[in-house]
């Protein structure tokens, strides 16, 4: 069931939706204010859907699909009311390093020049660049723990960390977040010997949504 269950997490499907949007909300705003993470669970299910709208891995032209949905997600994403009026008034050098320093750096300084020249000479638009900055590789890397514990909450409770429990008590600090991000980094990404994924298989407030 642990292997199951962290396989749906690191599949194809998975990393090119509900991943990318959360890399994408990173990208753009960083975290949200005072939390240590950039999406809510309205938010990751919104982008989830909508990147993966008629996509089933391996079957038809689901690549196809899949690109188009991305191209769309991310034109989408930067004509919203919060995104221009963020970055409006930014030039093109401004808004790559916006980007980047939001997502933790992780352009080298030849990427970020290449970036900045392509928005200049208009041979990328601001949705390409904001998605060559998601879809980083380095980027990719750095999050995927913090992701992968997002991810639990999201999947088995159905709630923001910070929400209130199953006993309707809430976590407004992100300690239960922050303990698992914990042991999963101490054991490198090792969900097994973290004993994380199957703390939410077993925990009283998954069987208890689970049951209901």
């Amino acid at each position: 069931r642990i292997n199951v269950s962290a396989s749906f997490f690191l599949s194809i499907e998975n990393q090119e939706t509900g991943y990318l949007t959360y890399r994408a909300h990173k990208a753009a705003y960083g975290n949200l204010p005072g939390k240590p993470v950039p999406l809510t669970l309205r938010e990751h299910l919104a982008g989830s859907r909508r990147i993966g709208e008629g996509v089933e891995v391996g079957i038809g032209d689901w690549q196809l699909r899949l690109e188009a949905n991305k191209a769309a997600f991310f034109d989408e994403f930067v004509t919203t009311a919060r995104f221009t009026a963020l970055y409006g008034g930014m030039t093109s050098g401004q808004y790559v390093d916006a980007l980047n320093q939001n997502a933790g750096g992780p352009l080298s300084p030849s990427e970020r020049l290449a970036l900045i020249d392509a928005l200049t000479s208009g041979t990328r638009t601001r949705a390409q660049a904001l998605r060559a900055v998601a879809e980083d590789a380095d980027f990719a890397a750095a999050e995927r723990n913090r992701a992968f514990v997002l991810a639990q909450y999201f999947g088995y409770l159905r709630r923001n960390p910070d929400e209130a429990d199953f006993r309707g008590i809430p976590d407004p600090n992100f300690d239960g977040y922050n303990f698992w991000l914990g042991k999963l980094n101490l054991f490198n990404g090792d969900f097994i010997q973290a004993e994380m994924v199957r703390a939410f298989i077993e925990s009283i407030e998954y069987g208890e949504r689970f049951g209901q």
